[in-house]
């Protein structure tokens, strides 16, 4: 697996990836190669029931590497390499609840990929922000979608044109982040929610996520209809097809 990063199975069903490049954890190519291959790990292994995302050092993620911009021989190569080398999507789809732990800078891609999980709490140090728009770029690791349908178009229109930092208060009371923790509590916090994730059963986890999803991919008429196949699957105890509702 490559040197950014690093996976690690434990044995209460929970699995962590960890970002290794700090102090800035900084997202480059050898990083989006690392966490395809962690991602792809983890989504073959039947018995992990959760995903937890970390980074080692003072920030999470201060987002790409601006150095790699530009490098490809032509703009095919270039889109070429952002699509068919992409984790964000196979780390949305994965079948189990995701987690991601925040502390310190989460920026550009850094908060885009915690925003492709289900849930994220952050030490009182953070700092999130998408600041592509300063640079003339869009946050294009998803950001504009994810951001807007974690909190809404009215919050995550001025945060993504202005490209402001805010603090993790401001994100928990936006709802970006579910959870504010003292720094030093961070990592006992996100084992000890990791673990009640991980206590939830499979079948019943990949409904519960579907449903929800539902309510922002939908209109409320299908979402409720999904509501109810997921309902009905689940009360079967049917595994096969609760997974598939």
């Amino acid at each position: 697996m490559a040197e950014r990063v690093r996976l690690d199975f434990g044995h209460d069903g929970v699995a962590t990836i960890t970002l290794c490049h700090p102090p800035l954890n900084i997202y480059d190519l050898e990083m989006r190669d690392g966490l395809i291959e962690a991602i792809t790990a983890v989504r073959d292994v039947p018995d992990v029931r959760c995903v937890v995302l970390v980074a080692e050092g003072k920030h999470f993620s201060v987002g790409a590497d601006l150095s790699e911009f530009g490098t490809a021989e032509g703009i095919f190569d270039a889109r070429r390499i952002r699509w068919d080398r992409d984790p964000w999507l196979p780390l949305l789809n994965l079948p189990v609840p995701t987690l991601c732990s925040l502390h310190g800078y989460a920026l550009g891609s850094g908060l885009e990929m915690s925003l492709l999980c289900d849930l994220r709490i952050a030490s009182a140090d953070a700092v999130l922000g998408l600041p592509e728009t300063k640079l003339g770029m869009l946050p294009a690791a998803g950001g504009t979608q994810s951001l807007t349908a974690a909190i809404g178009p009215a919050a995550a229109l001025p945060m993504v044109l202005s490209g402001r930092n805010i603090n993790a208060a401001e994100a928990h009371r936006l709802g970006i982040i579910a959870e504010v923790v003292p720094t030093d509590d961070l990592d006992s916090r996100t084992a000890e929610l990791a673990g009640q994730l991980a206590r939830i059963g499979q079948p019943f986890a990949r409904a519960l996520r579907r449903c929800l999803r539902a309510a922002n991919d939908l209109p409320l008429t299908e979402g409720l209809a999904v509501e109810q196949r997921c309902a009905r699957l689940v009360a079967t105890g049917s595994e096969a097809q609760a997974q598939t509702p």
